[in-house]
């Protein structure tokens, strides 16, 4: 059974060696370059603390510092988690 939970971001990192170039023709290295980031959540299940990175694809909203975020996570094994967007 999957059960809900919020999760706090605690650490933001770019992929900067993972570059995704979204125009056909560039000008520069950089010219229309996304990066996928990695986060660390933190989140607490029956008085467990965890911590887990998760990977966020390039080109879609990256959560901040400090911010909360959604996740989902099994019964049996917590340590499982999927972030919700």
């Amino acid at each position: 059974m999957n059960k809900e939970i919020l999760g706090v971001v605690i650490s933001v990192k770019k992929q900067w060696w993972l570059k995704v170039n979204t125009k056909p023709i560039r000008m520069h290295a950089l010219d229309g370059a996304v990066f996928p980031h990695i986060i660390k959540v933190k989140y607490t299940v029956n008085g467990t603390e965890y911590i887990k990175r998760k990977w966020i694809r390039a080109g879609h909203p990256v959560p901040e510092i400090g911010s909360s975020v959604r996740l989902s996570y099994f019964e049996n094994n917590p340590e499982k988690v999927k972030l919700l967007q």
